[in-house]
């Protein structure tokens, strides 16, 4: 079997356990392998293949790995407003309970309320900042 064959054979497998891991590191040494496999069609030697697998694999990790470093993190799915249309929207609270508690009507439905820890509770407008399971976590608006 030649040498880019193998390349090519371990470059489909790491995909593959990509696909089923959803680690995305891998698809970045993936590249490493696909590099080396051409390496190998260009008749490179084996010394030669391994670093180029390391060395592109390895910087393509090392890039990645800074890239998402540098992007701010997405919020979580409760408070996301790509996810969760409630997020932003503003609903009419009465009054509040002792606990810092209180019912809504929004969407048709009576929903739980809160507010955002070490805010103070009072009655009038306020926005949905996140949804935690059917409690509406609010801001005073």
């Amino acid at each position: 079997m030649a040498e880019s064959t193998i390349w090519w054979v371990l470059a489909g497998a790491v995909i593959a356990v990509e696909l089923l891991t959803g680690t995305f590191y891998l698809l970045m040494l993936s590249m490493g392998l696909i590099a080396a496999a051409i390496a190998a069609h260009l008749g490179a030697t084996a010394t030669v293949q391994f670093v180029v697998a390391a060395v592109v694999g390895g910087g393509f990790v090392v890039a990645w790995r800074l890239y998402k470093q540098k992007t701010p993190s997405a919020l979580p799915a409760g408070a996301n407003h790509d996810v969760n249309m409630d997020v932003g929207e503003s609903v009419h609270v009465e009054a509040w309970g002792p606990d810092g508690t209180s019912t809504v009507k929004y969407r048709g439905a009576n929903w739980s309320v809160s507010l955002l820890p070490g805010a103070m509770p009072a009655p009038g407008l306020h926005a949905i900042v996140e949804v935690v399971g059917s409690r509406l976590i609010l801001k005073k608006l």
